[in-house]
């Protein structure tokens, strides 16, 4: 039914729009590889991004949690399995002991790689982890992940958030752009 003022000025009533959602913004990824040449894309693009002043996230889990892991021996509240031993025998200690995905020829590859950008003066990834964690990006390790691959929080460098998947989809939620590297 229209009211008399709508009759008298030949308007009507629009309905209330629905409250919109903020668009997206930032950057969110998952850091599935441990390999030397994708770590370095990952931190690449976050640091690049925190620079522009995005909200960064990383997500680490499986192979990228061996980014995070300290370099040198850890001391553990408790005792490590069998399991968790041998996991962490074969797995590498921190950013400086990634191989390359490709073309690693027993390490040689690694250090032709290592040499070229100390040449051309990239940072080596330990800096790039260091840059972004001073640039304010948010880590995130996979504790499922750290529960199947026998990895402590111990062995983790500090600054880092814990957390499940619902962590990373929160952070893509809220994000513009999610990759998985």
């Amino acid at each position: 039914m229209i009211g008399a003022t709508e009759m008298e000025t030949g308007e009507h009533a629009l309905p209330e729009l629905a409250e919109e959602k903020p668009t997206p913004h930032g950057l969110s990824m998952v850091v599935f590889s441990g390999e030397l040449d994708k770590a370095l894309a990952a931190f690449i693009i976050a640091n690049g991004a925190a620079a522009m002043d995005l909200p960064v996230t990383m997500f680490f889990t499986f192979w990228g949690l061996n980014i995070l892991r300290k370099d040198g021996p850890v001391t553990f509240a408790s005792p490590k399995d069998s399991t968790e031993k041998m996991f962490g025998m074969m797995m590498p200690k921190g950013a400086k002991h990634l191989k390359l995905s490709q073309l690693n020829m027993g390490g040689l590859g690694t250090r032709m790689m290592k040499r070229v950008m100390t040449r051309k003066h990239v940072m080596d990834l330990p800096t790039l982890v260091k840059t972004a964690q001073e640039q304010g990006v948010r880590f995130v390790a996979c504790t499922m992940s750290m529960d199947l691959m026998g990895i402590r929080k111990e062995e983790l460098i500090s600054g880092i958030d814990f957390g499940g998947v619902g962590s990373f989809i929160d952070a893509a939620d809220s994000s513009r752009i999610s990759l998985f590297v």
